[in-house]
């Protein structure tokens, strides 16, 4: 299993691509692999990389293999996102798609060439870089829908041909999308968990311990929070097929859902159950340094959920991540009991009757499968012997 982090600059956040400054950003990449981290995920920012729709500014592109060179040089691999879209609460819409020239980011066909122009120029100069691991098309693209209505139909268009898109212009790297816990627990949203579960090159989850309050409800020192990770890799799992790898591509300690005190202790048993998990690519930590207070306007958790603090100061959670890296972590186990899952996306979520009754499984020491294929040949490919209803 890889180990990285979601790269947050120190300096300047993602407005590092207005200011560019690469003595900081080598500074922080050589920080993160200091803790024996091997790749970090990075976020180009819509607006700053496409002002106009049919343009794609050459000196951010640049900018981008700068810094994918320079995690080369301290020993990182880089994976990149495509559309930003939504970070850190906070939307990034370029100005061709709003006010008088608005148009639906999901369903304009306009939009949709702009956004293919832009994939397919990232991917078509990243592709050679010894250290490029693939792209996502953009980070948690859903939680935009509330103000772009779409379908579920019209999303899975939208994926479809991005995904071409980044495929074609490089065919060498695995490249896969993703969405905000919604896309798993709210029953009519239009990002599905079929969706994340089978378009692209692997599943990608999410599972942050704010999404309905999980934290609160159960305590941040709880079965549920500690297992919420690895719930959330194995509920991907029953939607897609029995080999589908899974990459958990954001997961942090967030205050004052996780208290400071109990952030090395919530790391520690999220890493090490993640790890009972088969088929996981990697695991990547949110984030990489503290959100500096200059910058205004964010909600509260999201300042504090960095491994090394704005001025580039470790903090225990760094310590904790780095000790899991190198410790002997647990190896993944045989699911032989599963839990049925009837499919209600509700149902899955913190509070709903399915989540709850396979937390119960876990508190008795056990590892569940999560299943909805009860079909002999399926489950003797999962390893299953035992069913289980809610």
């Amino acid at each position: 299993m890889r180990f990285g982090a979601n790269y947050t600059p120190s300096k300047h956040w993602w407005h590092t691509w207005l200011d560019f400054e690469p003595d900081s950003i080598r500074r922080d990449l050589d920080q993160l692999a200091g803790l024996g981290l091997d790749h970090v995920r990075v976020f180009p920012i819509w607006p700053v990389f496409q002002p106009n729709r049919g343009v794609i500014r050459e000196k951010a592109v640049e900018q981008l293999l700068d810094l994918v060179r320079m995690g080369a040089e301290a020993g990182l691999d880089v994976t990149v996102d495509g559309i930003q879209g939504h970070l850190s609460s906070f939307d990034f819409y370029p100005s061709w798609t709003q006010t008088w020239h608005h148009r639906n980011v999901f369903t304009d066909p306009d939009v949709l060439e702009g956004q293919a122009l832009l994939l397919r120029t990232l991917a078509t100069a990243l592709r050679g870089e010894p250290n490029f691991l693939g792209m996502t098309l953009g980070n948690e693209m859903n939680n935009l829908v509330a103000h772009n209505p779409c379908t579920a139909a019209e999303v899975d268009v939208w994926l479809d041909r991005l995904l071409e898109v980044v495929n074609t212009a490089d065919p060498d790297h695995p490249h896969c999308h993703s969405a905000f816990d919604d896309a798993w627990y709210v029953d009519d949203h239009p990002f599905t968990p079929l969706a994340s579960a089978t378009k692209g090159a692997m599943t990608t989850v999410h599972p942050w311990v704010f999404t309905l309050n999980a934290a609160r409800r159960y305590g941040p020192q709880s079965t549920e929070i500690h297992h919420l990770a690895e719930y959330g890799t194995e509920l991907a799992r029953a939607y897609g097929t029995v080999d589908r790898v899974i990459w958990v591509q954001e997961v942090g300690a967030p205050a004052p859902h996780i208290p400071v005190e109990h952030a090395v202790e919530y790391a520690e048993q999220t890493i090490a159950n993640v790890a009972t998990c088969k088929n996981v690519w990697g695991l990547t930590w949110w984030c990489s340094h503290d959100v500096d207070r200059k910058f205004i306007d964010y909600p509260e958790l999201e300042y504090g959920l960095g491994l090394f603090d704005a001025d580039g100061n470790a903090k225990p959670l760094a310590k904790a991540v780095a000790n899991a890296v190198h410790a002997e972590l647990p190896k993944p186990v045989d699911r032989t009991t599963a839990l049925l899952f009837d499919g209600k996306r509700s149902s899955s979520g913190p509070g709903g009757a399915f989540f709850e009754a396979w937390m119960r499984l876990a508190k008795e020491g056990q590892r569940p499968a999560i299943v909805m294929d009860t079909t002999p040949e399926y489950l003797a490919a999962r390893g299953v012997t035992e069913v289980l209803t809610v």
